[in-house]
């Protein structure tokens, strides 16, 4: 027998033999039947539960009560999680809390709890996107033990009209005028502040572009002047949102930078023609001026949430920003007493005391 031959009858009976302690390890496995496929899985995932359309909020008129809902992804295990709250961009006229799926699953596959959460848009006029954005942070303290949230650690991430909600809730953690509606003694800080192609200052969304797009943000029915003014009706025509630059400063949020402020993430297309991308430069600018912490990233030729925004990598950058701010799920100490619930989504508890109110919550 040659060599290449002894070679090869050695290498087909290591095989053979392999084949057979395979085979013979597979017959002990219960279910097992000739011809069945045996896979062997390594677990370095855990479940994440879909809770959907939750009432977080309830908006009573004299003739009216309206229900406000968020979706919520909680990974299914005993830790202690950060949570992020995801409001969706619409231009001021949707919320639709259901999309942006992608970055969400990899958010609560990363260990976060996120909610994604519907707002009040125009033709109701601000504060109500605000006042509804720090209802949904206080709902989530509230429920923090429920949800298996550790309280001190609450982001909030937004697109486009969601970016400026997600600024707007960022920069007044201390304004008492936007608490309103229920869990009034949590409070609606927030820790983090990731803002993609977002909005910050009403006046000029369309600087630097063409005079015919200028004309546009002129004009009392564009949305950002509809969102402050209101629209027209009986005596009063509409006003455009340059009519009263205090009232629309007020309105943004470069005119909430007093204080400290969170850390913030924010992202820009650099081909963008529906938002300006100096408004994330002047944003980035101001923070810095202050001395807060921000971490600017330009996306070289991305557009207004086109298909750049759903790659792997940009959704990347996002996790692990809030991985680092936020840091991971922490082991988290039973309550005295508590029974666990093998069905439940959470059962990571928070003892008596440790639900933080606003005294105790830090940007």
């Amino acid at each position: 027998m040659t060599l290449i031959n002894k070679c090869s009858f050695r290498l087909a009976s290591g095989l053979l033999l392999s084949a057979m302690a395979v085979s013979a390890g597979a017959s002990e496995i219960t279910g097992y039947a000739e011809g069945a496929q045996v896979m062997r899985v390594e677990k370095t995932q855990g479940r994440v539960d879909a809770l959907n359309d939750i009432v977080y909020s309830q908006v009573k008129s004299a003739t009216d009560v309206r229900q406000l809902h968020m979706s919520l992804l909680v990974p299914r295990n005993n830790k202690l999680k950060p949570a992020i709250v995801y409001f969706p961009g619409g231009g001021f006229t949707s919320a639709s809390w259901h999309k942006y799926i992608a970055m969400r699953m990899a958010l609560a596959n990363a260990g976060f709890v996120v909610a994604s959460a519907e707002y009040r848009t125009v033709p109701d006029t601000f504060p109500a996107p605000v006042v509804d954005g720090k209802a949904s942070v206080r709902y989530l303290r509230e429920h923090a033990a429920e949800y298996g949230i550790d309280p001190k650690r609450i982001g909030v991430l937004g697109d486009s009209a969601g970016g400026y909600l997600a600024q707007m809730v960022a920069l007044t953690g201390g304004e008492k005028r936007f608490e309103q509606g229920d869990y009034l003694t949590q409070s609606s800080a927030v820790q983090a502040a990731a803002t993609l192609y977002g909005i910050s200052d009403l006046r000029n969304i369309g600087e630097g572009f063409p005079e015919a797009v200028q004309n546009v943000h002129r004009s009392p029915a564009v949305t950002e002047a509809l969102l402050v003014n209101g629209t027209a009706f009986r005596d009063f025509p509409g006003a455009a949102i340059g009519s009263d630059e205090k009232k629309a400063l007020a309105a943004s949020p470069m005119g909430h930078l007093s204080g400290k402020k969170p850390p913030f993430l924010i992202m820009h297309g650099s081909a963008d023609t529906l938002v300006s991308p100096l408004q994330s430069q002047q944003l980035y600018n101001a923070l810095k001026k202050a001395g807060d912490r921000a971490d600017y990233v330009i996306l070289a030729g991305a557009e207004h949430g086109d298909d750049t925004w759903y790659q792997t990598p940009v959704i990347e950058r996002v996790v692990n920003w809030f991985k680092a701010t936020l840091g991971d799920p922490q082991n988290a100490p039973a309550a005295p007493g508590a029974a666990k619930d093998k069905h439940a989504n959470l059962s990571a508890s928070v003892a008596p005391g440790q639900l933080t109110g606003p005294a105790q919550i830090k940007h």
